[in-house]
């Protein structure tokens, strides 16, 4: 009867949300009767209604986090936790496990199982939480089959392929059962999957005359993780241009791609290219992780005064922020955690990139690249008309988009900006190159960032040790105050590198009045300059190296990252 009632509900919430019919209901009782299929199969198979409409129906009841397991891709380690008779028998799906945090992310169709759950708990230990998304039941049903029923392990993939022969056919298909069917559809996604795993910002597929190699940048190093037979390659390819909606016939040209899957329990997307070379298509994708990408001013492990300064720079209503940095310096991580800073419902925030990465709520957001006829200038241009209050340009790159980012700024807005150069006073001789006026950068330039990212050392294993003469001299005032630095070692916890993640070194320059009066009668850099420094302004080099006395980093990393050189000619 229980059970009964609980069908009668479900079907009363799809005729309340106008989804089903009465009719249809009676039809889907009346056939359920005759068999013992669950109710939800049935609305499906009668082509009432789809599966995610019945999942989203439920989860908007009772309050739960629903999850479309079409874009799911399985992870081997939380299949591990969980036997494939309690899965089935529960209707229980583990897709992603993170053993840094203990948690274990399962689907399923039934949320308030409370005896499920406590035999679940039971079986993994108290240690680890379990976070629970609802799914759709046909879907579970189906996914259960494909997680469990093959091979998922990158190893136990490849030994898969060298017995057997790629079908292509199944390569090409797309969120449908029989791909799974497929090694190199599940070896895409465990290299995926591992990538993600592993922190990788890009993934690189690179052919050579004999062989494929597989590359991670991992906290800006690339590393080559796996070294494939030639044979591999068109494979890979193929299924990586379908999921990306490239043109799997056209190798001669470069394409670019997107796609979008669930690992490890939460969406991740990927900016796909390829671009051919001598021995094939040369593919990297790069990985564009809300989660991770997307953080607070306060996550970015930023001194005080850091911090006091951006503030302060926030507090202006108009006049453009800057961010300067080569590429992979983290400059797009910082617009938008500045934007995060102040985004809410009280004020319009515009952007124009090329393209968008990271859809984030209430943020208007256009991709220049992908709208036909419009490139920054004109989307600046645009913009204005929708009465934004903020507006983000994602990089200035020539003299009109440049012209209109200063006009949006002296008309009342603030714009967030990019720009290439080596430093934050290097934006002054940039932008007069673009030609840019003194007298329009003077009073319109809130401050500019210069920054860039540096891996922060293993807490354990880096190791302690008395400086030499020469770091001293590159340490300045702060090699009198040091008895000793870190380097980097290795360890398990480090996958033997030394270090393990990145930590962002900024030089902020708050311009004022007299600043501004030094860029209007065009003032050397030297000049502007001095005249910051006597203000509190700390470069690069300065912010890096006490980074390096803090214990967070090493002298040797800085210096791969931030150039030290002028340094050895203070005595």
């Amino acid at each position: 009867m229980a059970e009964q009632r609980k069908k009668l509900r479900l079907g009363e919430l799809l005729v309340q949300q106008g989804l089903i019919t009465t009719d249809q209901l009676s039809i889907v009782l009346a056939e359920q009767r005759h068999n013992n299929i669950p109710i939800g199969r049935l609305l499906v198979r009668l082509g009432f209604v789809t599966e995610s409409a019945i999942r989203d129906v439920m989860a908007r009841t009772i309050g739960q986090e629903a999850i479309d397991l079409a874009q799911v891709v399985a992870d081997p380690e939380a299949l591990r936790l969980v036997p494939q008779d309690f899965a089935r028998r529960n209707r229980v799906l583990p897709i992603a496990y993170d053993p840094a945090e203990q948690v274990l992310t399962i689907a399923t169709t039934e949320i308030f199982n409370v005896v499920a759950m406590d035999q679940l708990r039971a079986m993994l230990g108290s240690q680890i939480e379990i976070k629970t998304q609802l799914a759709a039941e046909a879907q579970l049903e189906d996914r259960i089959d494909q997680f469990y029923g093959y091979e998922l392990s990158v190893d136990g993939i490849l030994k898969e392929i060298e017995t057997g022969e790629i079908d292509y056919e199944s390569l090409q298909a797309v969120g449908g059962g029989d791909e799974y069917t497929q090694p190199m559809v599940r070896l895409v996604n465990a290299l995926l999957v591992d990538a993600v795993k592993r922190g990788a910002s890009d993934i690189h597929f690179e052919p050579e005359y004999a062989f494929l190699r597989i590359r991670y940048r991992i906290d800006g190093v690339l590393e080559t993780v796996r070294s494939l037979h030639k044979t591999y390659m068109p494979g890979i390819t193929v299924r990586v241009k379908v999921v990306s909606t490239m043109n799997i016939a056209e190798t001669r040209a470069p394409q670019d791609g997107r796609l979008s899957l669930t690992l490890n329990g939460r969406p991740v997307d990927f900016r796909v290219s390829t671009l051919p070379t001598n021995y094939g298509e040369n593919i990297v994708l790069r990985v564009l992780d809300r989660e991770k990408s997307i953080i607070s001013l306060d996550r970015m492990r930023l001194a005080k005064d850091a911090l006091d300064k951006i503030n302060l720079m926030l507090a202006r209503p108009e006049g453009i922020l800057i961010v300067t940095g080569p590429t992979g310096s983290g400059k797009t991580t910082t617009l938008y955690s500045l934007l995060a800073q102040v985004n809410d419902e009280t004020v319009n925030i515009m952007t124009l990139e090329d393209p968008v990465e990271y859809p984030v709520t209430l943020m208007r957001q256009t991709s220049v690249g992908e709208v036909a006829r419009m490139d920054f200038a004109d989307g600046i241009r645009s913009i204005m008309r929708q009465d934004p209050d903020i507006i983000l340009v994602g990089e200035v790159r020539d003299k009109e988009t440049a012209e209109m980012a200063f006009r949006a700024a002296m008309t009342g807005h603030q714009v967030f900006t990019t720009l290439h150069t080596n430093s934050a006073l290097g934006a002054f001789p940039r932008l007069l190159d673009i030609g840019i006026q003194p007298d329009i950068m003077a009073g319109n330039i809130i401050g500019i960032i210069a920054q860039r990212l540096v891996r922060v050392l293993c807490t354990h294993c880096k190791e302690a040790h008395a400086p030499t003469k020469e770091e001293r001299l590159l340490l300045g005032p702060l090699g009198d105050k040091v008895s000793y630095l870190h380097r980097s070692v290795g360890c398990k916890n480090c996958e033997n590198k030394g270090f393990k993640g990145r930590t962002t070194v900024m030089e902020l320059l708050v311009m004022d009045s007299d600043l501004d009066e030094l860029v209007a009668r065009r003032a050397t850099t030297k000049e502007l300059r001095t005249a910051a420094l006597a203000k509190g302004f700390r470069s690069l080099a300065t912010e890096g190296l006490q980074r390096v006395a803090d214990g967070v980093t090493s002298l040797a990393e800085v210096a791969r990252e931030i150039d030290l050189t002028g340094r050895l000619g203070h005595g």
